[in-house]
């Protein structure tokens, strides 16, 4: 379908690519990764023919056509609805729609054969175009994308940058040409929405080119991974997960190689100082050094992705209770984000907020940040010092200091050696650190905002949507930070590889009120995945939209009942939280003891401490599990209260 030959294209006198090869088949789905800057976007619009090369070929058929999804359409503005900006998509259909319009007007005033036959021409060719589905094609994309009936008819220009670019993209999958190019599509979807497009792209009858991020989206939606790496374009026969263990295994065989050639040419050097002063062997010398002159070199394996190596530290250690808010309710004039609902941000807490855009999880942060008026209560907690991070905070950066100025302005009192060594974690090196902010990429704009988070010596972070614009190696960065980070956070994301490494415990938003899942995110998935099959077998009911007129149905005494049982078990939920206090506070003065040389260093002592030290262990793990099941007695009663 498409040749790319011996590709050549620079930016300036630098070199984007020299001699790249790359074959795009029918129903290819083919995953373009690499680092940021490396040229993915730049090889997109080559092949739409926006850029020129500067050498080689780039061959197509004449039946191909092509759907390019990029950041430029975010420019595109019109008062149109989104309904009709989508179906534009059906730019023939919609002329024969015009045109049969015109003949059936005709048909009023004068009706003959003639006009007949023209009129089923026109309908045949307009059913063919699949006219007569076209506006229910539209709606469910874009009801798939996240927009809701309502919406269909308000105008692009009333949404937000990110919504008017799902729209281009249901423009673009309504056309649905030979072959897709999207350029990093995910940014601006939510979870629900990205699952969606997961399942409409494994079922596209074209080929498909994606520019992405999110590792787990590619995994889903790609069979072939192209690197895009000094110059060239690598092609491995998979997803990404098979690129990462194929990519290993090439590096090994390429630093064996290479080592194997090192060795090689040490020993022909040292041949030729030897003995290129010997006129015996002066023409072995001269044969060796020509030998070397013609060699192929094998170059050694780049170093792999950074690796952290900052200590996240604060001074100080916050009570057991981060934050409280009881009775909270929130809502924008008729909205309704939250009603009566309760949030507990115990410390220690990695928390993760997923569901879709539009239910309240930013709204959630600002509530918890103090910077939302909200009615309820609000408790923060002993010692704890809150860091906010999100995209439009780095509007706050002084955009004429240099990157290690502005570090350097944060307060954190860290020395310039162990702010340069964060910066290098975040992939700025050498002289990078005094680029100025001005000049930066979204992307390092980013990197700089959460590099200033993370030194805040804050003990509770909050970091709403951290990974957008991110490459994968500043993703697996910022996963390697929250790992080490010993406090507390919360974060908003749609990457479900950084959600899965760096959360304990899920949070999501249903009918108005917070709830929690205590796991990792690919549990929580699979719970969901469960309950919502559940839901499907269980026959349907016609429930009352509000709670009040739920209650009225229900007998009076077996909601008090329900009401004084959950009482009854949430008095029980918080004295075992005070006995796991006390015993988690017994075992750290135990620990002390088993450190102490006095203790260690005599056997009897050593064993009554151990001794200690395992019965607290044994009972706290005990305590925990009961926790763990008062909290799950909780939910459901609450549930039934709902």
């Amino acid at each position: 379908m498409i040749s790319i030959n011996n590709l050549n294209f620079h930016f300036g006198s630098r070199p984007m690519y020299e001699d790249a090869n790359l074959h795009i088949k029918p129903k290819d789905k083919i995953g373009l990764i690499g680092l940021n800057g490396t040229g993915k976007s730049t090889l997109l619009r080559i092949i739409v023919g926006e850029y020129k090369p500067d050498g080689g070929s780039i061959q197509m058929s004449k039946e191909t056509t092509i759907g390019f999804l990029n950041q430029d359409l975010l420019s595109y503005q019109t008062h149109a609805s989104i309904l009709s900006v989508a179906m534009q998509a059906f730019e023939e259909a919609l002329s024969l729609q015009a045109e049969i319009d015109k003949v059936l007007i005709e048909f009023e005033n004068n009706f003959h054969d003639e006009l007949v036959d023209r009129l089923a021409n026109l309908q045949e060719r307009f059913e063919a175009l699949g006219g007569y589905t076209m506006q229910a094609n539209a709606e469910a994309i874009l009801e798939g994308l996240g927009f809701s009936t309502e919406e269909l008819q308000q105008p692009l220009a009333s949404f937000s940058g990110g919504w008017r670019m799902r729209v281009m993209l249901a423009k673009i999958l309504l056309q649905q040409p030979s072959l897709l190019l999207l350029d990093e599509p995910t940014n601006h979807l939510d979870l629900p929405s990205i699952k969606w497009l997961e399942t409409y792209l494994e079922r596209y009858e074209g080929a498909v080119v994606i520019v992405s991020h999110d590792r787990e989206f590619l995994d889903r939606t790609t069979t072939t991974t192209v690197e895009v790496s000094n110059s060239k374009l690598n092609l491995y026969a998979g997803n990404y997960s098979f690129y990462e263990e194929e990519k290993a295994m090439r590096n090994e065989i390429q630093k064996g190689a290479y080592e194997n050639q090192q060795a090689q040419i040490r020993q022909a050097e040292r041949f030729i100082e030897r003995f290129k002063a010997k006129a015996s062997k002066a023409k072995q010398a001269q044969s060796r050094m020509k030998q070397l002159d013609r060699l192929d070199r094998i170059e050694d394996v780049a170093p792999e992705a950074a690796r952290v190596n900052f200590s996240f530290k604060f001074e100080v250690q916050p009570g057991r209770h981060i934050l409280r808010l009881e009775h909270m309710s929130k809502s924008y004039g008729d909205k309704m984000i939250f009603r009566d609902t309760h949030v507990h941000v115990e410390r220690g807490d990695k928390i993760a907020l997923v569901g879709a855009n539009g239910k309240g999880k930013s709204t959630l942060l600002r509530i918890i940040a103090g910077t939302e008026p909200i009615k309820g209560n609000r408790e923060l907690g002993h010692n704890v010092i809150m860091s906010f991070y999100a995209q439009h905070q780095l509007e706050s950066l002084h955009v004429d200091n240099e990157i290690l100025q502005e570090l350097q302005q944060a307060g954190s009192k860290k020395t310039e050696m162990e702010l340069r060594t964060l910066l290098g974690s975040f992939l700025f090196t050498g002289e990078t650190v005094f680029k100025k902010i001005k000049v930066l990429s979204g992307g390092e704009k980013s990197r700089v905002a959460l590099a200033k988070t993370l030194i805040s010596e804050a003990n509770f972070l909050m970091l709403d949507e951290p990974t957008n614009h991110l490459d994968m190696m500043s993703v697996n960065i910022l996963i390697q930070a929250l790992e080490q980070y010993e406090g507390t956070f919360i974060v908003i994301s749609h990457d479900r590889y950084f959600v899965e490494n760096v959360a304990t415990k899920i949070w999501y938003i249903d009918d108005y009120q917070l709830k929690e899942y205590p796991g990792t995110y690919h549990e929580y998935e699979t719970w969901m995945e469960r309950r919502e099959k559940e839901e499907k077998k269980t026959p349907a009911v016609t429930v009352p939209a509000k709670k009040e007129e739920k209650r009225q149905q229900r007998d009076s005494s077996e909601y008090n009942a329900l009401n004084n049982q959950l009482k009854q078990a949430n008095k029980q939920l918080n004295e075992v939280e005070k006995q796991v206090q006390k015993l988690e506070g017994e075992l750290a003065q135990y620990e002390a003891q088993l450190a102490d040389p006095k203790v260690f260093g005599n056997v009897s002592l050593l064993q009554e401490a151990s001794q200690k030290f395992e019965a607290v262990q044994k009972e706290l793990a005990a305590t925990n599990l009961k926790w763990e099941k008062l909290m799950e007695e909780v939910e459901a009663l609450e549930a039934k209260l709902a």
